[in-house]
């Protein structure tokens, strides 16, 4: 009996995370909100971003990077977006390459 309830227990254990897996459809929504959103608060007009970086469900946040040239400047501008999966709201942050 334990060596069938051990079996079962590791079965279910293994097809957990396919339970759980996201479609690429709910992938691509959750790109386009993140990428929206942050382009959106990072006030630029037309910014290159990076494809997001999702971390894992503990910290519930996607990154993203965006930059654009300062039409006055004529400068780089970079920025971290930070995407909350649960709030659905972003904080921005311009940064600097160390070194640069």
């Amino acid at each position: 009996m334990p060596k069938i309830a051990i079996a079962t227990a590791t079965a279910l254990l293994a097809i957990a995370p396919l339970a759980h897996a996201s479609s690429d459809a709910a992938w691509n929504a959750l790109y386009a909100k993140a990428n929206g959103t942050c382009i959106g608060q990072s006030r630029m007009v037309s910014p290159e971003a990076t494809a997001p970086v999702v971390f894992d469900d503990a910290t519930a946040k996607v990154a993203v990077l965006l930059r654009e040239k300062n039409p006055k400047t004529k400068k780089l501008v970079n920025v971290i977006c930070l995407y909350d999966k649960k709030s659905g709201k972003a904080s921005i942050a311009e940064y600097r390459w160390l070194g640069q």
